[in-house]
């Protein structure tokens, strides 16, 4: 099993001129340490008008950031909102390729549909079609990296006519592709679509289990794929924090992980935001009990090095591919997270890495046969007909 970690750069009220520089610095820091340590994957997020709950607009250039600092951890856009409205597939295409040639070939290519009517509303995208959106955006934006030339799209949200983008990925034909999922229904559409899960929502590991289960089982004998390679790879995403003093841990985890549940109810289910004035700290601080998951159904990996080795074995245990750490939430004090990113590559990353390490050829042969089944279904590209010969405005 892998191990990645995640950002979505929490930022609770109050804010000083220098709350944003220092978060992002702080997060580099962490970063580095989390490729020392042996993190496979460092994920970065894409929100906008978020206020207090993620300050991960661009996580491109973030990632960009990271590619510089780091050596061996995989940088996954997880996700880019690929709604043409949001992101036109052309720019997306040219991020993702330029973020895989200069970090070696490490990136990784995960779509989203946002879910809030703050962002979404933003961009004039309707909630009914964002995911209609979502799916055109990300298909038009792999045939851009892949064809050489692209030969055209005339989709009911794309229409862009026969360019050679560049430059293209280093990896061939494109970087592994992914997609955030947050139910069963998400996780069975990542699946028929050829691209790795990235489960954004919190569950047990018995629950997980049928999930992969499902996932696996789809994705090898109904997906027609979306890309030009298969990923079949599950990952889930659970709060995460490593220290010897459990009841510290206790406390600072249930604050703030407690917040980042909060943010996301008061953004997605009962909030009223006014932009710019809403505090939603201080919301969470009066009435932190809102809004949260039903109980029994959430797991964590919060607490002392023993507590997080068993949480973490359940979820390998039951065939997760990755479990992906969010740690920075809130207002987890960056000396914290960095120790706890120590700790835990100290004391219990090695001896996951070693496992892993020790199944990776069985589970290569089952991603190959996986991808040989799964590309034998690929449906044909439907592009417009004929080549296309660009005239220059001067030209007679």
């Amino acid at each position: 099993m892998k191990i990645g970690g995640f950002y979505e750069h929490q930022l609770p009220r109050p804010w000083s001129a220098d709350s944003d520089h220092m978060l992002l610095k702080h997060a580099l820091e962490q970063v580095e340490l989390s490729d020392r340590g042996g993190y496979d994957y460092i994920w970065a997020t894409e929100h906008h008008f978020l206020e207090e709950y993620a300050h991960s607009s661009a996580p491109e250039i973030f990632l960009a950031a990271c590619s510089q600092r780091t050596k061996n951890v995989r940088l996954g856009h997880g996700i880019v909102q690929t709604s043409p409205y949001i992101n036109h597939p052309a720019r997306v295409a040219e991020r993702i390729a330029t973020l895989d040639l200069i970090s070696d070939g490490r990136c990784e290519f995960g779509c989203g549909a946002g879910a809030t009517e703050t962002e979404l509303g933003g961009f004039r995208v309707p909630q009914a079609e964002k995911k209609a959106m979502m799916t055109e955006g990300f298909r038009t934006a792999i045939r851009m990296m892949v064809e050489e030339p692209f030969t055209g799209v005339d989709g009911k949200y794309v229409q862009a006519p026969a360019r050679n983008l560049v430059p293209k990925p280093l990896q061939k034909p494109h970087p592994p592709l992914w997609m955030a999922c947050s139910s069963r229904t998400s996780i069975l559409e990542a699946a028929r679509q050829g691209v790795g899960a990235l489960a954004f929502s919190f569950v047990s590991a018995g629950e997980a289990a049928q999930w992969v289960k499902d996932y696996y089982h789809v994705i090898e004998n109904e997906s027609d794929p979306i890309g030009y390679a298969v990923n079949p790879n599950f990952a889930i995403t659970c709060p995460f924090l490593c220290d010897r003093d459990g009841q510290r841990l206790a406390q600072v985890g249930m604050e703030n992980y407690g917040y980042f549940i909060y943010g996301l109810g008061h953004y997605s289910f009962f909030g009223e935001h006014e932009p710019g004035k809403t505090d939603l700290w201080q919301e969470y601080k009066t009435n932190p009990h809102e809004w949260a998951p039903p109980e029994g159904r959430t797991q964590d990996a919060v607490g002392t090095p023993e507590m997080v080795r068993k949480q973490l074995r359940e979820f390998e245990d039951v065939g997760i591919d990755q479990v992906v750490c969010l740690s920075q939430a809130g207002k987890i004090p960056h000396e914290l997270l960095c120790s706890s990113i120590e700790l835990f590559t100290k004391e219990i990353l090695p001896e996951f890495k070693d496992r892993d390490a020790k199944s990776e050829r069985q589970r290569a042969e089952r991603r190959a046969r996986i991808a040989e089944r799964a590309m034998a279904r690929k449906s044909p590209v439907d592009a417009p007909k004929g080549a296309t010969v660009i005239r220059a405005a001067g030209h007679h």
